[in-house]
């Protein structure tokens, strides 16, 4: 045998043992990198495809805000094949970091899946997506900017003024607005055992952005370690045990362990699936999501 050929052997296995160590160092996390790797490899499962099906009609405005203390846009989407005029339900939908009302069609195509959630046999209902803050987090903050207030005092009630039912409602959101579908639920259940009439039933969040220690935080979602423990998800089975929950997370999203210990707690459905924190797989899970709370809904 060539010495050429000797150190090109040699090469290849010493390749072949570093690629399986380094394969099993992104597994175990101790090389940084893992879901960057496991996109190459393919194993974060395949981007959602919009579903070829018509949009609904769309109303959209604006109103000043209390609350946010600025002015606040808003979308209400329909299914195709229904009207604004319809009674329906409503799901409120809560963007993530950095986006606003419109998002949840731009990036993620969300007016179809709800016309193919209702095609495939989901009770009609309505969503209505709104403008919570760039980096709000959905609470109140130390600015006195309060997005959960928005949304129960001023956003319900002009959905309940164009004809919707909001008598029993859902919360959906993504990242951001994943936490803050569940925090919003959990700080306002409460209050509709003060005041009946209107009360969330169901909550879908896709990729929290939940953390258990404030050092692990991201600039900016937090005010000060006070914000951040009143604002805490963990501790508050009680005030989400009569909202029926569904929290979904990739495997390979930087919030995934927090996730699952989360959705234990709670006793949620959902699961952890192949994915990253991408629109890809938040597309890919909206139609369990939406199907989820259409059920809930009516039931």
């Amino acid at each position: 045998m060539s010495l050429s050929r000797r150190v090109l052997l040699r090469t290849g296995v010493a390749a072949g043992v570093a690629g399986v160590a380094g394969v099993a160092g992104l597994e175990t996390g101790l090389i940084p990198g893992r879901a960057r790797m496991h996109d190459v490899l393919g194993l974060t499962g395949p981007d959602g495809v919009v579903p070829d099906v018509p949009a609904g009609p769309v109303v959209s405005g604006r109103f000043e805000s209390f609350g946010r203390r600025t002015t606040v846009g808003y979308s209400i989407l329909y299914p195709d094949g229904y009207q604004p005029s319809d009674a329906m339900p409503v799901v409120l939908v809560l963007h993530g970091r950095g986006g606003d009302h419109t998002s949840a069609v731009r990036d993620l195509g969300i007016d179809r899946y709800l016309t193919a959630a209702v095609q495939g046999g989901s009770p009609p209902f309505a969503l209505a997506t709104v403008d919570g803050g760039p980096d709000s987090y959905w609470h109140r903050r130390a600015t006195d900017e309060d997005p959960g207030y928005m949304l129960d005092q001023e956003f319900l009630p002009l959905l309940g003024n164009r004809g919707l039912d909001t008598s029993r409602y859902g919360v959906l959101g993504w990242s951001m607005g994943g936490y803050g579908a569940l925090l919003y639920a959990a700080l306002h259940a409460w209050q509709r055992r003060v005041r009946p009439g209107t009360r969330a039933v169901a909550v879908g969040a896709l990729s929290p952005a939940v953390w258990r220690r404030y050092e692990d935080v991201a600039p900016g979602s937090f005010d000060s370690r006070e914000d951040f423990d009143g604002g805490q998800l963990f501790g508050r089975r009680v005030g989400l045990q009569d909202v029926a929950v569904r929290i979904d997370c990739g495997r390979d999203d930087p919030f995934a362990k927090a996730a699952a210990q989360l959705r234990t707690e709670l006793r949620a459905a959902g699961g952890q699936q192949a994915g990253a924190h991408t629109q890809g797989y938040w597309r890919r899970m909206l139609p369990a999501q939406l199907a989820f709370l259409g059920a809930r809904l009516r039931s």
